[in-house]
């Protein structure tokens, strides 16, 4: 998904080029969020996100649907 939304390979090295080798997942949030504490890394957005987009039906009758 990385590579076709950011155009860019996540399994290269960005600095000599060779192939990265994903070796396990952390899916534990609690795990990660000690690992983030422990490095004392802050993320924060460079912009806030986009508004989200209000959907509407093209109908408000629902017996057009039924």
């Amino acid at each position: 998904m990385i590579r076709k939304v950011y155009e860019i390979d996540p399994l290269i090295c960005p600095k000599r080029g060779g192939t990265i080798r994903i070796v396990s997942f952390i899916e534990d949030h609690k795990v990660t969020d000690k690992i983030i504490k422990h490095l004392k890394l802050t993320f924060k957005a460079a912009r806030p996100p986009p508004p989200q987009a209000q959907l509407s039906m093209a109908s408000e009758d629902l017996s057009e649907y039924i």
